[in-house]
């Protein structure tokens, strides 16, 4: 009964702060939007890798588009980028801004802003993600994960029960500091204990976080 009243006082929250959110940023947003068309010429939102939301199912994570278009696939398939895909896969999929060609450079901005996050307070009205929750991840992540980890498909099925966050305890922690395997763990604890004194917690340190840039791997 208390897990059903916290999941939809949650949600409630979640529907009135990122309609509250979207309309107060809207004239950031559209003048990113701007900023990332003129300046690049393609489209304005990431395209790929799909998002696993709860329970597993894919959706598409609204995120301005900072790098190349097909960033994900080129840099597994593409062999102009084998010496920068070695480092990407020895940092779980990861690579600082000044090592990574496929960022733009209006993305280099939005990124050392966090700003190319904005628009996922979309999928947040729509109900794929909440305001805090496990930060979403994408298959191919998790399937290298569950390669050198085979005890850790029960802690993937514990943080899939609830939604994925734009924040949550894992960025208010130390985010890119905290290794992959750890950062499981952490989510999926926080899955088992939802509660709404961790979230309030974890949301007004964010701010905090992301001015201070702690643990962003750049």
């Amino acid at each position: 009964m208390l897990k059903m009243s916290y999941r939809n006082s949650k949600r409630l929250f979640d529907i009135v702060l990122s309609f509250l959110l979207l309309i107060i940023l809207s004239p950031v947003l559209l003048f990113i939007s701007f900023l990332v068309w003129i300046t690049d010429g393609h489209e304005v939102f990431v395209k790929e890798p799909l998002r696993l939301g709860m329970k597993g199912k894919e959706f598409k994570m609204y995120k301005f588009r900072t790098m190349i278009p097909n960033a994900h696939n080129e840099i597994q398939n593409n062999p102009k980028y084998s010496k920068e895909k070695e480092t990407w896969i020895k940092h779980d999929g990861k690579l600082k801004i000044s090592e990574d060609p496929r960022i733009t450079l209006i993305g280099k901005l939005l990124r050392k802003t966090d700003m190319d996050e904005l628009p996922q307070l979309l999928n947040v009205l729509k109900g794929d993600m909440s305001i805090v929750g496990p930060r979403p991840m994408y298959l191919g992540e998790v399937n290298r994960y569950l390669g050198n980890n085979p005890d850790g498909k029960k802690y993937y099925k514990r943080r899939s029960r609830v939604r994925p966050g734009m924040t949550g305890i894992w960025q208010v922690s130390g985010r890119n500091d905290i290794k992959f395997k750890d950062r499981m763990i952490m989510e999926a604890r926080y899955a088992a204990n939802v509660n709404f004194k961790d979230d309030i917690k974890i949301f007004f340190k964010t701010p905090l976080v992301v001015l201070t840039r702690r643990g962003v791997y750049e």
